[in-house]
């Protein structure tokens, strides 16, 4: 059997018109920016799951939470299997390595109020991904790695008050990068008992 060959210059060389300004990079799809943020850290939330070893399932309706992740261990007191709820965020109005211990980030009041329940039979964390403005800066790939820029933190707001009219900043430690040795040890805590 004989394989195609690619056309020099990919498949709509020739077909289209080339772009003057060589600065704008390729072409880009028009799905609004916090669309694709969304899309964006979801990814990164699947890859981090991936390596902690952890299952992911999504509410359908969503009522407020974005994902359950769940962690099997036989280690675990309190069941085989634990989950976490997960409320994801992404914003561009802060830089890569905020300096401090914390960053601010404002919540609606409505959402503070359902992450900030307590006590609760399955725990909830928020995750805030940082991303740059620009689109074309969000990834880069190489042969050996594929690099998403630029992080994201997690707390938990169990007990958090709400102290604004309409929405509220809540404060997220950046000591808490989330990635898969953070999230395993979130759901080893809880999985013995504990909070995240």
């Amino acid at each position: 059997m004989a394989l195609a060959q690619p056309e020099p210059g990919g498949m709509l060389a020739g077909r289209i018109e080339p772009r003057t300004d060589p600065r704008s990079g390729p072409l880009r799809g028009t799905l609004a920016t916090t669309a694709c943020m969304e899309t964006l850290q979801v990814g990164y939330l699947h890859a981090v799951a991936a390596a902690a070893g952890c299952s992911l399932s999504q509410p359908f309706p969503d009522n407020g939470i974005d994902w359950h992740v769940s962690h099997g261990a036989p280690e675990h007191v309190v069941d085989d299997e634990v989950t976490v709820k997960v409320q994801l965020k992404a914003t561009y109005q802060v830089p890569p390595r905020p300096a401090g211990t914390t960053f601010g980030f404002t919540l609606d009041n409505e959402h503070l109020v359902k992450l900030a329940r307590s006590p609760v039979a399955v725990h909830k964390i928020l995750v805030v991904m940082l991303v740059p403005r620009e689109r074309d800066e969000w990834l880069s790939a190489g042969h050996d790695r594929l690099d998403l820029r630029h992080c994201c933190y997690w707390t938990n707001l169990a007990g958090h008050p709400v102290t604004g009219r309409r929405r509220t900043t809540v404060r997220i430690p950046t000591t808490r990068i989330f990635d898969d040795r953070a999230l395993c040890e979130i759901m080893t805590r809880v999985g013995s008992g504990g909070t995240p």
